[in-house]
């Protein structure tokens, strides 16, 4: 019979124990608003098209002025090159090289859409 105590023991402690240890997974989040969504009218869809128009030609604005200024530190970079020393690169372009990077990194995800 204590055998059977033992054992009987063990089964539970194990148990308990898992039960401690368990992951509680969350409950799947239920949007009751979405169910009962109205759909968009046309004026809404409207709306939302001229924005994404309007935020599209802004980019594409920005993105002209952002390439103009990278041709010009990509000359002024070039110029300082020109002028400098074979062994000594000056300060300045280094930071026009940071400039220019930095820089096309922005037009590039302009270019994306982000």
């Amino acid at each position: 019979m204590a055998r059977w105590d033992s054992v009987a023991l063990f089964l539970t402690l194990t148990l308990v124990t898992a039960g401690a240890n368990a992951a509680v997974l969350p409950m799947p989040a239920h949007n009751e608003d979405a169910q009962f969504e109205q759909p968009k009218s046309p004026d809404e869809l409207a709306l939302e098209k001229k924005l994404a128009k309007a935020r599209k030609e802004q980019r594409f604005k920005q993105l002209k002025v952002d390439a103009d200024k990278l041709l010009k530190l990509a000359t002024e970079l070039k110029q300082y090159v020109d002028k400098a020393n074979d062994s000594i690169l000056s300060l300045e372009v280094i930071q026009k090289a940071d400039e220019i990077e930095k820089l096309s990194k922005s037009v590039k995800n302009k270019m994306r859409g982000e």
